[in-house]
């Protein structure tokens, strides 16, 4: 059984002296991490915590975040990494679905307090994690903390819920994936198993936590003794800054964030000798951008993951031999990779079959890192985990050599910059517009995004409405990552299938021609 206490204990044991975090020029050791968590799950017991109860954060990356991840399993409780991009009644929705009792916030969100307080229907308490004096609506961290104990670990591990992580799907509302604290542990394990880091590696976290991108590499940091290099944002120029500064020796990107780390002016500026490996993934990538890193970065190892949060999350590894842009082995460059030790894949048909070689079918996996299923959702989880298997959603095929090529999806999720969007999510607020009759909204390719969100739209008789309009129509009711960044105007009806649904697979197809990838 594993636990996330644990897995600090021992790392305060075998490396106290170690830095455990690297934050905005202040450096914690492991021993002051360790020493820390205690008193702030003594904070949250003070509140009223008990076993398996929620706790929201809504924050930036920062060292004290990194700390909470381990205080709020210490204290029993079951954290809730809340995306900071989304919108308020989005927040709302998180925090009121998931049922936390306890809402985090640091000082770039404190202030939404006071908007939404209203709306939160389980949160009884909102924690200020800040040395400025607390929000309106809000506890102070630095006064609860002088009124707190620091107390023993509540001692969950294992099957136990250590977090809830809202993910994308392909309608309606996001879900929240359950996840253990076998899971997120083994996961870890296998994940420095594949991309080879080690106690020595200065890991830097630039993703967000919220995000398994960023927290993964924060968890790893903790599983091997390392030290985490933690950004509270991107910006390219920072973080060749970091890089040469802090000698860090492993970076996590998703492919817009490499596009803009490569392309800036001043990127043969700074000493990256120290870099080592970098994992990209979350999105898909032009074949164009991956041989420029592998010219810009010839010392640097390349690793693409793909996984999703259901999946623990990773599920497959295009390791650095495999990176080859000439050769026989060339083509495998355009695949994902191979399944990771202690995961197995499998392609089905629409009966749910397994299918050989090279047929396109759904990705399907299992492993000890499956999440359990969805938050309160029994219904969806047991359609996504039919047959033991969870289904990804994905299409693509296994090659006879065990590497997988995703080709498209069965779903319509639109990944842009390495977040999920849900098209009806958009096509629901498209559609009140008074000017729109129906609409398709569906990814199209995009060199910095990955994908781009673009629509399709039929007008209401005798209406008119303009590009801007719409768009600014998304954002009032959109986090800005979900609104549509394009669009086509037809009058002709959209094709349909047998039971009238609209075949986006046809709609997407003329933008997808001349690429590869069609993910």
């Amino acid at each position: 059984m594993y636990s996330f206490s644990q897995v600090l204990r021992r790392a305060a044991t075998v490396n106290g002296r170690g830095v455990a975090t690297r934050f905005l020029g202040r450096h914690t050791t492991w021993t002051e991490t360790a020493a820390r968590v205690p008193y702030l799950a003594g904070a949250l017991h003070t509140l009223g915590l008990a076993g398996g109860d929620r706790v929201a954060i809504l924050a930036v990356n920062s060292d004290e975040y990194f700390q909470w991840l381990f205080a709020i399993p210490w204290a029993g409780g079951v954290f809730v990494p809340v995306n900071t991009r989304l919108a308020p009644e989005e927040i709302v929705y998180c925090l009121n679905q998931s049922g936390s009792r306890v809402l985090i916030v640091d000082d770039t969100y404190s202030g939404l307090i006071a908007q939404i307080r209203g709306e939160l229907g389980s949160i009884e308490h909102v924690i200020h994690s800040s040395d400025q004096a607390a929000a309106p609506g809000c506890v102070s961290l630095r006064e609860l903390l002088a009124r707190s104990a620091p107390v023993p670990d509540a001692g969950r591990g294992g099957d136990d819920l250590v977090s809830i992580c809202f993910t994308g799907g392909t309608s309606g509302r996001s879900k929240g994936v359950m996840l253990t604290h076998d899971n997120l542990v083994v996961s870890t394990l296998q994940w420095a198993f594949e991309i080879g880091v080690g106690r020595d590696d200065v890991i830097l976290v630039v993703a967000p936590m919220f995000h398994l991108a960023g927290a993964i590499n924060a968890f790893a940091a903790a599983v091997l003794a390392a030290s985490a290099c933690i950004m509270s944002r991107f910006d390219p120029r920072l973080v060749l800054q970091t890089v040469a500064g802090e000698r860090v020796t492993k970076a996590a990107v998703v492919p817009t964030m490499l596009n803009a780390i490569l392309a800036h002016p001043d990127f043969g500026s700074f000493d990256l000798s120290s870099l080592r490996r970098i994992t990209y993934g979350g999105s898909p990538i032009s074949d164009t951008l991956l041989r420029g890193a592998l010219k810009a970065l010839p010392h640097v190892q390349l690793y693409q993951v793909y996984g999703q949060t259901e999946g623990g999350p990773i599920i497959a590894v295009l390791k650095p031999a495999d990176h080859q842009t000439s050769g026989p082995t060339a083509g495998r460059l355009a695949s994902a990779g191979q399944m990771i030790v202690g995961t197995e894949i499998r392609i089905v048909d629409a009966d749910d079959q397994p299918v050989g070689h090279d047929v396109v079918g759904e990705i399907c996996v299992r492993g000890l890192t499956v999440a359990p299923g969805y938050w309160n959702l029994p219904e969806e989880t047991r359609q996504a985990q039919r047959g033991g298997w969870l289904h990804t959603g994905d299409a693509g095929c296994l090659d006879a050599d065990g590497f997988l090529y995703i080709v498209d999806r069965v779903k319509d999720m639109i990944i842009t910059g390495g977040e999920n969007v849900y098209p009806q999510e958009v096509e629901n607020v498209l559609c009140a517009h008074p000017a729109v009759f129906e609409c398709a909204v569906f990814g199209i390719p995009d060199d910095r995004w990955g994908e781009r969100i673009h629509a399709i739209v039929r007008l209401r008789e005798g209406c008119s409405v303009g590009r801007d309009e719409l768009i600014a129509h998304c954002r009032e009711h959109l986090a800005p990552y979900k609104c549509i960044r394009s669009v086509d105007f037809r009058t002709e009806p959209f094709p349909l299938s047998g039971i009238n649904k609209i075949l986006k697979r046809e709609l997407r197809a003329p933008y997808w021609q001349a690429r590869q990838r069609q993910v």
